[in-house]
């Protein structure tokens, strides 16, 4: 067991991962160190936010993947409410998009969860003292970004383009369906295509991109 000095702050840890398992192994972990105390767990990002009125943690180590609300948009909501709370998106993904999105929204630090307990241990320090830790992958998907800029829709087809302008409309699957006298499976999957090839995680945040980079009239 890592022992510190008795003067040192201890370390207020708050989990968020919507899976049992990975917040049963992160708890044992953080019970390794005398410096850091595990004072919450949240299964979801609205969760995440009520604990953090009642907990108050210096550290919180944030899922990105989860239902209802993910990492990125808990961690905005968070800091726009607690600017002092530093956040490690702790993930086992590694795009671009989804690392871009967790920085912008304001985490200190990403990691990916194959990370050893040392590494982490430290990463989690160098938070609370608001210093940054990037995993490797993370650093060089930032690196590819800023050296290669996205092209956003380039690789759109003729069909989901007719779709794009519907969907930015607001027009649910029903209505671009008859609109464009195709099936609802048809749309669904036309629709499916465009989020993921505009890097979107919801039918409004393509509608907001496709807008942002002029792929609609």
């Amino acid at each position: 067991m890592n022992k510190v000095n008795d003067t040192l702050k201890v370390i207020k840890v708050i989990i968020v991962d919507d899976h049992a398992m990975v917040r049963t192994g992160l708890t044992a972990f953080l019970k390794i160190f005398d410096d850091m105390e595990l004072i919450g767990e949240a299964s979801s990002g609205s969760e995440a936010i009520e604990l953090c009125t009642q907990l108050e943690p210096d550290v919180i180590l944030m899922d990105m993947v989860m239902p209802e609300m993910d990492g990125p948009t808990a961690i905005k909501a968070i800091l726009k409410r607690f600017s002092h709370i530093h956040i490690i998106a702790l993930t086992s993904f590694r795009e671009q998009d989804l690392v871009q999105r967790a920085l912008e929204a304001g985490a200190t630090s990403y990691l990916l969860k194959d990370v050893s307990a040392d590494e982490l241990a430290d990463a989690i320090r160098l938070a609370a003292a608001g210093r940054s830790t990037l995993a490797p992958e993370a650093a060089q998907v930032l690196l590819h970004a800023a050296t290669h800029p996205r092209n956003v829709g380039l690789d759109l087809t003729d069909r989901e383009r007719q779709v794009l302008p519907l969907l930015v409309k607001g027009l649910n699957n029903g209505e671009i369906a008859r609109k464009m006298m195709i099936s609802q499976s048809t749309v669904r999957f036309h629709v499916s295509n465009i989020l993921s090839k505009l890097g979107a995680h919801s039918r409004t945040e393509a509608a907001a991109l496709a807008i942002k980079y002029n792929l609609v009239t």
